[in-house]
Formats: structure tokens, sequence, C-alpha cells
């Protein structure tokens, strides 16, 4: 028999509609399980948990079936309380399945401390730009007779500070300055 009458033949129409009803039948039988399998159409609504404490974030996600996974929490926030929400992924209002993860940021305890620079006997036009830059606030400036118009000392709610002495970002660092008169 040549391929040309096989391919016109009964016996290979009949095994190719049996192909396709195969086919056709795997086909609907995989989509139903996918269907039964991921809960299609099923979703929970993340609810809002920014400046929620981790006490109250756990119950509420156990409530919508969802789980919690912290990160890291560098980035202190003093608009929240300590330890509680500032960042969470996905956000609020997001559709999730259930048992979905969502990735949370803590509020740490406080700034993180920062090492002073050594600015005495620089300029404050030297100095100011560097503590600046490290997040420190400028606090109050006073002048003393000096012979050099550089910073004399520093100090922080009344205590002297030395090059080096750690201290949390935004702290306010007042100067003594030398006025340049002796």
């Amino acid at each position: 028999m040549s391929f040309v009458k096989f391919l016109t033949s009964k016996v290979f129409f009949k095994q190719l509609a049996l192909a396709l009803v195969a086919i056709v039948v795997l086909g609907f039988i995989a989509l139903k399980w996918l269907d039964v399998t991921t809960n299609h159409g099923e979703f929970v609504v993340v609810p809002d948990l920014k400046g929620k404490s981790l006490e109250t974030v756990g119950i509420e996600l156990k409530d919508h079936d969802l789980a919690m996974e912290i990160q890291d929490s560098a980035n202190y926030n003093p608009k929240y309380p300590k330890y509680s929400v500032i960042e969470q992924n996905p956000i609020a209002g997001s559709h999730v399945k259930e048992n979905r993860k969502i990735y949370l940021i803590l509020n740490p305890s406080g700034y993180r401390k920062v090492e002073v620079p050594n600015i005495l006997k620089r300029t404050f036009r030297q100095a100011k730009p560097q503590l600046e830059a490290l997040e420190f606030e400028i606090g109050e400036i006073t002048y003393k007779d000096a012979i050099g118009e550089g910073v004399i000392s520093m100090s922080h709610k009344g205590k002297t500070l030395q090059p080096g002495t750690l201290l949390p970002l935004t702290s306010k660092i007042d100067l003594v300055l030398g006025n340049g008169k002796l």
C-alpha cells in the first residue's frame, strides 16, 4: 500500500478522529483539574497593615489565610510606633491567593547610630556640610574669643562630644566656634 493511498483510507481518518477526540478530552480534564487545584477565580484581599503592631498583624493575616514574612528593618520612621509595620508587599487592597506570603518591613526601635566626624579646628563652612551629609542637625552655635574661626568644641544635650562618638541619626550637635578675635 502506498503512502498516498494510506492517507486517503478509512483507517487513517478513524485514527485521526480518535486522536483529536483524545486530545480534546485530555485538554478538558487538564483544565478542570487546574481550576480545582489552583482555586481559579478565588482570591483574598490584602488588608492594610501599616502602623499596626506585629501581634495585631499576625492575627489579621491569620484571619485572612495569609502568611507573614518579615524583611530587614533599617529605615526608622518617627511617624510610626516602634516595631510596627511601615511597608508591605503586596500593597493593601491587592487580590492574592490563600496562604500567600505578605512581606513586611518593620519600624526599628530608633535611628541607627553614626560616628561623629572630626570637625575640630575646621571652619563652620567645612564642618556644616560634613555633619549634614551624615544626617546630623546643627544645633545652637556660640562664639568664643579665639585666634582662629574654626570649631573649638562640639556638644550634644549639654555633654561635650569627642570625634568618633556614636550618636543616633538626626541628633542635634551644638557647636562652639572661634570668632577670630583674641
